[in-house]
């Protein structure tokens, strides 16, 4: 034999009604079959809020209770030939007994725990009813009351089980019962005098649990609008997937901890008898569910995570309370007499405080009651006043199995910790089947995606992007990253997403990701922007694994950098600015990167995609030092002076750089000699120098009209008027039988930047196009450098060393 319940969802409509039909017309071909039903979807609800506005009002009352009489007819009429008058003629007499109750309501004013349960009880002894004569249209089917069977006390809403009487009038009555099919309605339930109770949350389930265990079931199947219990919460966790096999326990436990698919009272009189649960889906019946039973195939150590919202925490803490007996027993005796529920309970060694949760709207009761429970010792200041934090959740990583790996609370922790989770307390029993974490409610979903790509997801990291800036670079980086998604995901097990994107104008966000393909269209349809703005939907959005990247040359963006990483929002940036700008400002980032576990990444500072800083980051931290630099650290001047010559001039050559996107936007930057001095602070800071970027000797070639002006057409306007200065620099380079290179020198704490004549046999002579190449002279190379050489400039590369740093943030 089997048990069959089917919730408010799987019995909402007539459409749902013959799907559940055909579930128990399958499951009925060899074997008898007990069949529990919830009221129809939300009739309970309905029935309670008629109710309680039959108070005031009669009319509002009948309005709604005319609307579940439609509901309940029109499955009458979809699904019921053979019988239709007298089961029309039954149910319109339970209307009728309703219709009574609720002018009895109007009349005296008055609505009791009694009368509340006789009203909600309608809801179940409806829908059995109806279902029954439904499935005797085909099938050998009979309507059992439950209130007949499962006997109670005097509890009208929240009943406990006689089980010694309910057992033995269950037994009674199927040992008589010959045909395949009973149904029956959950949640109902009667006392000794027969006056109607109910079993309270999670009723019907546990209806179904207790004809189960009575009838010794070969299986207790829930059938729900989900197939089966899964790894976390699927409205939060998009990958969050159905557990294949769990115990007893380990159900109670996530249930427990929000897991709504069951209620923990349900398990309890099945796992006395040990009668498999399955957990099923009425609207995939084909889908295996989730299998609950004594010993399950323990395929994975970590079984799922789960939440409670809305919790707050009471402490009692003071030094009075060390090494004095009583103050829990007071404590919990206070809370208990107030039939306030504890979810949460955890005490220092050091006796100093007891820290308990409750749920948040009995927070302000509690503690009314607390301080005056405790109010001598804290008159005579032995204990604080009650503390109480609101806003809060708990978060449980829960399997049997754990206790047999070692690391688990470490992984779950440091994961958490990773992503700015601040954990308020911790909870764990020595059977260590769950670790429970108090933390901020804003951050639940976070922290349940986090664990569950920490514990679920073969290692696949979801990287959440949050780009500002879609020039030459910026849409290059977007392009890239489109294309290698599946390469990403397939190969490095990363899942990169864009969720947020900006340009000086618009923004656009989107946390399921941005569809890379139209991103202008998306942009262009954005709402208005701003630095502030963009930040605070970032926070918002507080998703695990952000990285804010910045694709712009902007200083005020530069400026934003401290922020992010303050909310552990990691930073990739081509923007040279602020690793450039006053020491203070750099060493502080690169503190605040530190302390909150942020990633701040900047290799495309110096050599476009070249792994320049990435090398020089090895070698410092591997022990070598170094002792001098030189380099040619401008794509854009390479460029340029790789092309000009007494045939060409000056003017054209740079525009055309500027054109190809060599250089800044504005390109007065690279050719004042600024973006090189830039580059070779960084490097000096990176290798471990205090150096601020007035410190570095500037050797400019552009004459002084062109320094001065004010934006790009007058900046042109004057490299024209002053072509034969250039021709100039050419010649006396050119007479010498050298090549021009703007050149970035380090040594002894010092540094310059300037262009210099470079004789043929110099390394630096044959550097080709926009390449550029950093010498690097140290304890392990002291007489013959380590050479980087390669593309220093150009959107392509640039966007490639931005991947590249999104990359590393991973390892």
């Amino acid at each position: 034999m089997k048990v069959l319940k089917f919730g408010g969802s799987s019995v909402a409509n007539s459409k749902n009604i013959k799907q559940v039909l055909s579930i128990i017309a399958k499951t009925s071909q060899h074997q008898k079959v007990v069949v529990v039903v919830s009221a129809f979807g939300k009739t309970t609800n309905n029935l309670l809020s008629g109710a309680n506005n039959a108070l005031q009002d009669i009319e509002s009352a009948k309005e709604i209770l005319d609307k579940i009489k439609e509901l309940h007819f029109q499955v009458i009429d979809d699904l019921i030939i053979k019988k239709k008058k007298e089961v029309s003629e039954n149910v319109e007499y339970l209307f009728s007994k309703l219709l009574s109750i609720y002018d009895g309501i109007f009349l005296l004013k008055e609505l009791s725990n009694k009368t509340l349960a006789k009203i909600s009880s309608f809801g179940e002894r409806l829908s059995s009813y109806i279902i029954a004569n439904a499935a005797n249209e085909n099938l050998d089917a009979i309507h059992k009351e439950s209130r007949d069977l499962i006997i109670t006390n005097d509890d009208y809403l929240n009943a406990q089980v006689n089980f010694e009487i309910t057992n033995k009038k269950i037994d009674d009555f199927f040992n008589d019962n010959s045909h395949q099919i009973t149904l029956l309605g959950g949640f109902i339930s009667s006392n000794k005098i027969n006056e109607t109770t109910t079993l309270g949350r999670g009723g019907s389930d546990y209806s179904a649990a207790i004809y189960a265990a009575a009838l010794n079931a070969d299986e207790l199947q829930i059938w729900t609008d989900v197939s089966g219990m899964f790894t976390a919460n699927p409205r939060e966790v998009k990958q969050a997937f159905a557990i294949p096999e769990i115990s007893y326990e380990e159900a109670m436990e996530l249930s427990h901890f929000g897991a709504k698919v069951l209620y923990p009272p349900t398990i309890q009189p099945s796992l006395r008898k040990e009668i498999p649960i399955r957990i099923k889906n009425t609207f995939e019946p084909e889908n295996k569910g989730t299998l609950i039973s004594k010993n399950p195939k323990n395929i994975n150590e970590v079984k799922g995570i789960s939440h409670i919202e809305n919790i707050s925490l009471i402490t009692l803490e003071g030094g009075g309370m060390i090494g004095i007996p009583g103050f829990s027993k007071r404590l919990f005796e206070t809370l208990s007499s107030a039939k306030i529920n504890v979810v949460f309970i955890t005490q220092a060694s050091s006796e100093h405080s007891i820290c308990v949760g409750i749920y948040e709207n009995d927070a302000q009761k509690a503690k009314l009651l607390l301080d005056e429970t405790f109010s001598i010792e804290i008159n005579r200041k032995k204990i604080k006043p009650i503390i109480v934090e609101n806003d809060l959740a708990i978060i449980a990583v829960v399997g049997e199995s754990m206790k047999n790996y070692q690391g688990l609370s470490g992984q779950m922790f440091s994961a958490l910790g990773k992503n700015n989770v601040n954990v308020r307390a911790i909870a764990q029993g020595s059977s260590e089947k769950n670790i429970s974490a108090v933390i901020n409610k804003s951050d639940a979903k976070k922290a349940l995606n986090t664990l569950h790509e920490q514990f679920f997801e073969e290692n696949i990291k979801q990287i959440n992007l949050f780009v500002t800036g879609v020039g030459n670079v910026g849409e290059r980086f977007l392009a890239q990253l489109n294309q290698q998604k599946k390469h990403l995901k397939k190969n490095l097990k990363l899942n990169i997403r864009v969720i947020g994107l900006s340009n000086s104008r618009k923004m656009v966000f989107d946390e399921k990701g941005i569809d890379l393909k139209n991103w202008k269209e998306l942009l262009a349809n954005g709402e208005p922007t701003s630095l502030e703005k963009f930040f605070n939907r970032t926070k918002q959005c507080n998703l695990r694994n952000s990285i804010f990247v910045d694709n712009t040359a902007n200083q005020a963006v530069s400026e934003v950098y401290e922020s992010y990483l303050r909310q552990s929002i990691g930073v990739v940036t081509c923007n040279k600015i602020a690793c450039a700008s006053q020491l203070e400002n750099y060493k502080t980032l690169k503190a605040v990167s530190r302390k909150y576990n942020a990633p701040f990444l900047f290799e495309t500072n110096v050599g476009a995609g070249l792994p320049i800083i990435d090398t020089l980051k090895n070698l410092i931290n591997s022990g070598d030092s170094v002792h001098k630099i030189q380099a040619v650290l401008s794509g854009s001047l390479n460029f340029v002076f790789n092309n000009f010559d007494k045939n060409s001039t000056f003017h054209d050559v740079v525009l055309q750089a500027q054109k190809e996107g060599y250089t800044e936007p504005d390109p007065k930057i690279d050719l004042s000699g600024v973006d090189v001095a830039r580059k070779i602070l960084i490097l000096a800071r990176e290798s471990g120098y205090d150096l601020e970027l007035d410190d570095i000797a500037k050797n400019a070639f552009l004459p002084e009209e062109s320094l001065n002006t004010a934006n790009n057409d007058d900046f042109y306007g004057s490299l024209t008027k002053n072509e034969a200065h250039f021709q100039q620099i050419f010649a006396a380079a050119n007479d010498k039988n050298c090549r021009l290179k703007y050149v970035a020198e380090f040594a002894n704490g010092k540094a310059n930047v300037g262009l210099q004549h470079i004789p043929a046999d110099h390394p630096f002579y044959n550097l080709e196009g926009s390449d550029n190449i950093v010498l690097f002279f140290t304890d392990r190379y002291p007489e013959n450098p380590l050479i980087i050489k390669g593309a220093g400039a150009g959107a392509d590369v640039t966007a490639s060393g931005i991947f590249a740093d999104i990359i590393r943030t991973t390892k």
